[in-house]
């Protein structure tokens, strides 16, 4: 990637970036010059991250925030606003998985899952938003998945989850538009972070095979390579949605998949 793409002088909220492919776009836009908040349920977790940056010589905070609660989700915005001034990149990360079959999947499962991914997704925008539209500028960029597009045994709630992600970010390019502001989707194949290595020996219980299975014959069998997608490789895509300078890329899903997914 060409790190010439620069975020100076931009500050940008990351949601779930404790760890993970949050944690690697937070420091991929803080190599770019941004300001970056990282927001996380885990607030210890997202100082020690924000710390590690500050020490690489970048710029960056931790923020308590459940994403799924209103009022922590305004609070968090409003103390980012205040240290580091308006958000100009929102990038809605944080999500869980759980797997079931939809007969089996309880009912509380199900609702926590759809708050995390659809309800974060919501009350972050919705907390950024008039910021942006004040200035006429701003960038949400959504974490979806190849999931957003196709569906996968025993993730009724994720892939229903994901799927919503694309209409949000539709309707915000059309309602952003002429304020300036564009949303995106950034749509994963397997990423082995902590959330997909969670996965392997429970789809490996629930489908009766070996754990190397899993990760040949489900997790990787359609991609061109046999190759996991990497934390870098979002982020850096991150990066780029972030810097693209106009709202000719906006109201998309880019999906990022070793060729899992092509549409």
């Amino acid at each position: 990637m060409n790190m010439q793409l620069s975020l100076k002088g931009k500050t940008a909220i990351v949601t779930g970036a404790a760890s993970g492919i949050g944690q690697e776009i937070a420091e991929t836009y803080a190599r770019a010059g941004a300001k970056v908040a990282i927001a996380d349920l885990n607030l210890d977790a997202a100082k020690a991250t924000a710390d590690a940056i500050n020490k690489a010589g970048g710029t960056a905070m931790g923020v308590a925030m459940n994403v799924a609660d209103e009022g922590q989700v305004n609070a968090g915005c409003a103390e980012v606003a205040k240290a580091f001034g308006t958000v100009d990149i929102l990038v809605s990360n944080a999500g869980i998985q759980i797997v079931n079959p939809i007969e089996k999947y309880s009912f509380a499962d199900w609702k926590k899952l759809l708050a995390i991914h659809l309800d974060g997704a919501f009350l972050t925008t919705k907390a950024v938003l008039p910021g942006m539209y004040a200035k006429k500028a701003g960038v949400v960029i959504y974490m979806g998945s190849v999931h957003s597009h196709e569906a996968s045994k025993l993730k009724s709630a994720y892939v229903t989850a994901k799927h919503g992600l694309l209409g949000l970010a539709r309707v915000l390019a059309k309602e952003g538009g002429d304020k300036g502001v564009r949303a995106n989707v950034i749509c994963p194949g397997f990423v082995r972070t902590p959330l997909v290595e969670k996965q392997i020996p429970e789809q490996a219980r629930e489908l009766g095979i070996s754990q190397d299975e899993v990760i040949k014959n489900v997790m990787l069998k359609d991609t061109v390579d046999g190759e996991f997608t990497t934390t870098a490789d979002i982020a850096n895509l991150a990066l780029f949605l972030a810097a693209f300078p106009s709202n000719a890329l906006t109201g998309q899903s880019i999906i990022a998949s070793h060729g899992w997914c092509m549409n």
